[in-house]
This record gives C-alpha cells, structure tokens and sequence, in this order.
C-alpha cells in the first residue's frame, strides 16, 4: 500500500489543503456581490449578469472538469495550476473592478472551481484504502468547514480594519499556502488508478451509457437535484426576513447565520464518516434528506430573529452529512470503471442544476404568496426527495466489521 511512504506527512498535507481550500473560496464568493454593489456602485442587474455568467459556465464545466481529473495523473500540479488562476483572478478583482475585467475573472474563477473537489476526492482515494475512505472524506469535510468559519472571521476582520476591497487580497495568500500544501503531498504515495477507482487498469468501460444504464447513479442524482432545488433558497429567504424586520442587523445576523450552520457542519462531517462506514450509506443519507422538509417548515412557526437563526442551524446538519456522502456514494457506483471524477461532476452539476433554477421559482412564491407559502413549496420539495430515497435508493456500501473499524482506525492513525 502506497500510503506507508509517509503516512503522517499524507495525513496534515491533506488536512492543510482541504482548510485552505475553503480559504481560497471563502475569500472570493461571498464577498464579491457586496463589495461591487456598495463600494463600486454596480447595479444589482450588472452585478447579476456577472454572477448568471459565472455560475452557468461552472455548472457546464463540471462534467469535463471530473473527465480532465480523470485522465491526468498529475492531480497535484493541476490543484496547483488552478490555485494560481485563482490567486490571479482576485488580483483582478482587486486591482480592475471593472465590468468586463470582473466578469471574466469571475467566469475563471467558477470554472477553474470545478477543478477543487472531485481533484480533492480523487488524492483521497488515491491515498487511502476503501476501508479508511468514510473516515477519510469525513475529515476532509470538517477540515474545509473549519476554513469556511476561520475565513469568515479573518474576511470580516480585514474589511473592518482595511476595508471591503482588501479582502480580496486573502485570495493569493491562502492559495499559495494552498499550493504549498497539495505539492507536499509526496507524489509517489498516490495510486492514481485507485484515484481514479480504477484499480488493476482494467479496460473502462463507455462511460454515458454506462451511468445512464446506473439506475441508483440516476436516482442519487434526482434526489440530489431535488434536494438541492429545497435547500439553496431557505438561507437567502430567512436573510431577506431578518433583513426586513431588523435592518440595522441584517448583515450581523446574515453572518450568524452562516459561521452557525459551518460550526455543526464540522461535527456532522465527522459523524458521516464514521457512521457511513458503521451504519452503511443510506441511514446516514436518510438523516441529511429527512431534516430538510422539518427545517423548512419550521421557519413557518415563529418570526423571532432568536427561532430564525436556530432553525438554521439545522442547515448544518443537512449540508454536512451530504457533502461527506456524496462522493462516497458516488465511489461505491463507480468502482473499477476509471470514471469516478466524471461521474461526480455530472453528480454535483445536477445539484448545480437543482440550486440554480429553484431561486427563481422561490422568489416567484414568496413576491406572490408571501414567505410562509414558499418555505411549505420547499419543504414539500424536500419531502418528495426523502421519500424517493427511502423507497428508490439501495444501500451502496457494505456496513463494516467491529474488526474491519477498528483495522480501519489504526491504519488511519499510524
């Protein structure tokens, strides 16, 4: 097993690039809008037309994002690669927050986006055996919920004291660190066929029939769009009530709001990894859809920012069991076919797909219905999704052995 080189050198670099990847993202994103809108007097559709753009062209990036990660063996420089655009495109922001300079550097940034995750999961894979992958993908996940909550601080920390175009300085330096922490992981150790579940080099198979022929790989991804479709408008609906209610609050409670749901996504990732390989992945899975309807609906109950902000919380429980699972699902049904970044790609372009067209049908609801009636649509939406998985979705994994746990966590640890 390749991984023995250097276990423990494997291990930090993997943890260091997982929390400064979020950095790097959490540097960039959630700014942006905010910064063009009060501070560069962009107009709200300008600054749309941007934001459309950028999140089209990464939705229709994925899929050939996950067949580059696949057919490369240089996973680590092409991580590289594309922390360097990025680093480029927040220095353009910074310098030239002008319309087509910005528009261009953010349709980079949400392609060269694409790269991250399924480049991520592939070194994971690459690096640890079957038996260690929950547990793994678990700790990759609270890693990178750990950089969301210590780039929000340092983000809002910087705006305070250097003002809103300085965070965008945050960019370069974390992906240089980003960069220093994917080229320590020592090439050598990485099995680039196990990385991309293709193990002996077998011949691979025609990939587009194959995953349409996949029926639980169909269902996973329908669930995944309806799920996704439930989600994405809740937080920016509750943001628009507290905004609506409390004004001179609205960015401090916004804020909450989201170092909150990141601070239960960190457990809640550990938990799936754990209990993905105890439990199976259906169980754990069951748990992230069934609490979506629950918190949709709850929002209904109460106007109180207290309630509000509470009920977010649950987000994090949700958000973080998915974002563990996902790829494991996805590993589980793509074994031995050479396809697994591919297939995770048009996995999470459906979800893309999902979040992108549900703003629309949920504001629709709420300008015409009001909040109650759109928070009950999304929660209905959510309901079909768990109830489809429940019936439609099999296990993918198999359970582990006491015995097999506890190989698992030595191996992890040594």
């Amino acid at each position: 097993m390749t991984l023995n080189l250097s276990p423990l050198k494997n291990l930090n670099a993997l943890d260091a690039l997982n929390f400064l990847l979020a950095d790097v993202r959490g540097a960039l994103g959630p700014f942006l809008n905010v910064f063009l809108v009060t501070q560069q007097g962009w107009s709200q559709s300008a600054v749309g037309v941007v934001t459309m753009v950028g999140g089209l062209l990464g939705l229709l990036a994925q899929g050939p994002a996950g067949a580059l990660i696949d057919a490369v063996r240089a996973k680590r420089e092409l991580v590289a690669a594309g922390l360097g655009m990025l680093a480029i495109g927040s220095l353009v922001i910074f310098v030239v927050p002008t319309f087509w300079p910005v528009m261009v550097a953010n349709a980079t940034l949400a392609v060269v986006g694409d790269i991250f995750g399924p480049a991520v999961a592939a070194l994971t894979l690459g690096l640890y055996a079957r038996a260690q992958l929950a547990g793994r993908m678990g700790r990759n996940g609270a890693f990178d919920h750990a950089g969301n909550v210590f780039i929000a601080i340092a983000a809002g920390i910087m705006g305070r004291l250097f003002g809103q175009r300085a965070v965008f300085l945050l960019g370069p330096v974390f992906a240089l660190l980003a960069i220093w922490a994917v080229l320590s992981i020592p090439a050598a150790a990485i099995n680039h066929d196990q990385g991309h579940d293709q193990p002996g080099r077998e011949p691979r198979q025609a990939y587009l029939p194959a995953f349409i022929r996949c029926r639980p790989l169909m269902i996973f991804a329908g669930c995944g769009l309806l799920f996704h479709f439930a989600n994405a408008p809740l937080l920016p609906l509750v943001g628009q009530k507290l905004a609506n209610a409390n004004p001179e609050w609205a960015t401090a409670m916004m804020s909450s709001c989201i170092v909150a749901a990141q601070l239960v996504m960190l457990p809640m990732a550990l938990f799936a990894g754990h209990y993905a390989q105890k439990w199976g992945r259906k169980p754990v899975l069951l748990i992230a859809f069934a609490i979506l309807p629950v918190r949709a609906c709850l929002y209904v109950v109460s106007d109180n920012p207290a309630w509000l902000i509470g009920v977010q919380l649950l987000d994090g429980v949700g958000a973080g069991l998915v974002g563990v699972l996902t790829p494991l699902i996805v590993s589980d049904l793509t074994r031995a076919t050479g396809h697994y970044n591919l297939a995770l790609g048009l996995i999470m372009s459906a979800q893309g797909v999902g979040g992108a067209i549900s703003g629309l049908a949920a504001g629709a609801v709420a300008d015409r219905l009001g909040y109650p009636p759109a928070f009950m649509s999304l929660g209905l939406a959510a309901g079909v999704a768990t109830v489809a998985l429940a019936m439609f979705f099999p296990e993918t994994g198999t359970p582990a052995t006491p015995s097999e746990r506890l190989e698992a966590e030595r191996k992890a640890i040594s």
